[in-house]
């Protein structure tokens, strides 16, 4: 197994990577999408959609020459680049919501998907959701009142519609006729999810690229008044069942799936890395399951850790683990000290 650490793309830079290196990581995972691109700080999940973030440029499809640069950066701290993690929703918004663009953007993840391979990265996480990752508030919910992030169902209103040009809590149309997007069933989100899959499965295959799989996060049945795919460990098998290939693999973040109501994370565990279905793993723990969860620190959540490690190690799991996110600590460097506490456990464990 190996130890990595997730980075926006903003954050890759030589200060970050020699801080990677010196924590004992070995492989990054890059988040290209910018989420909080012109997002006003002031404004909470509660407010109209001008409090989120813009997505990107539709027309940058990441060239060859972006790609291949953060690579040699990367490179440069002897790093290797292992993933990226999710689209950007300007390149696949009528993917997520059955649009117009559908075709034409199905064409362009495609032209993505190519030139990540072409680059030599191996995996593209993604997730596979119109609300996105939404709900959360901060707080001192960790250990020693470290700050990190909640969800309780009842602090929100969880029905909030989502406003017409945004999708994954991003604006790609700040010009939207007003009104909120349709309501849909959750048989209606597997068949979109199904299209994309068969579409892009094969171009990945030949790539020589792994399409990773997300679970909902949090993963409640409905949320912002569209359903959730992978909110039960047993779903993970169906997205697999869809379109079976190597390519088509997963992205395995165990406090997602510690916070469902169902379903056994060991046994999920288990099973998916003997199978070899797991892409990459975010490795985090939390306290509580949805209606009300906390992210803690990595040795303090419900999920006994090292049992997971013993599973990965017993399956022959030879993949990357990272961090994900973890609460601040008390310091100059709030980031960095909890990212530091949390690879070192996790070095302590894959050492032991």
């Amino acid at each position: 197994m190996k130890l990595g650490l997730g980075l926006y793309r903003e954050s890759v830079t030589d200060e970050n990577l020699r801080f990677a290196r010196q924590a004992g990581a070995t492989h990054i995972v890059v988040h290209m999408v910018n989420y909080f691109r012109g997002k006003d700080p002031s404004l909470t999940s509660g407010d109209d959609r001008l409090g989120w973030g813009l997505a990107g440029d539709p027309n940058s499809l990441w060239d060859i020459d972006e790609l291949s640069a953060i690579k040699r950066r990367i490179e440069s701290h002897g790093l290797i680049w292992e993933a990226i993690e999710n689209f950007d929703p300007a390149h696949w918004h009528d993917v997520l919501l059955d649009g117009p663009k559908r075709d034409e953007q199905l064409a362009n993840l495609a032209t993505i998907i190519r030139r990540v391979g072409q680059v030599g990265i191996p995996t593209i996480g993604y997730n596979f959701s119109l609300a996105g990752v939404w709900g959360w508030t901060r707080g001192s919910v960790a250990r020693g009142d470290a700050v990190s992030v909640a969800f309780d169902a009842t602090a929100i209103d969880p029905n909030q519609p989502i406003p017409n040009g945004m999708v994954w809590n991003m604006v790609y149309d700040p010009d939207a006729l007003p009104g909120n997007v349709p309501s849909i069933t959750e048989e209606d989100l597997w068949a979109r999810l199904e299209v994309f899959l068969k579409h892009l499965v094969p171009v990945a295959a030949d790539c020589g690229v792994r399409l990773a799989a997300h679970p909902d996060d949090p993963p409640v049945e409905r949320l912002r008044n569209t359903p959730r795919l992978v909110n039960q460990p047993g779903k993970y098998q169906r997205l697999l069942d869809l379109v079976p290939s190597q390519a088509n693999a997963l992205e395995f973040c165990l406090g997602s799936l510690q916070e469902m109501m169902t379903g056994n994370v060991y046994q999920s565990t288990q099973k998916h890395a003997e199978a070899g279905d797991i892409a990459y793993i975010h490795f985090r723990n939390v306290r509580g399951k949805v209606p009300h969860y906390q992210e803690v620190f990595v040795d303090e959540g419900d999920l006994d850790m090292p049992r997971i490690i013993r599973i990965l190690r017993e399956a022959d799991y030879q993949g990357v683990l990272i961090p994900d996110h973890t609460p601040e600590m008390d310091c100059g460097a709030p980031w960095h000290a909890g990212m530091s506490f949390a690879l070192g456990y996790m070095r302590g464990l894959l050492d032991s």
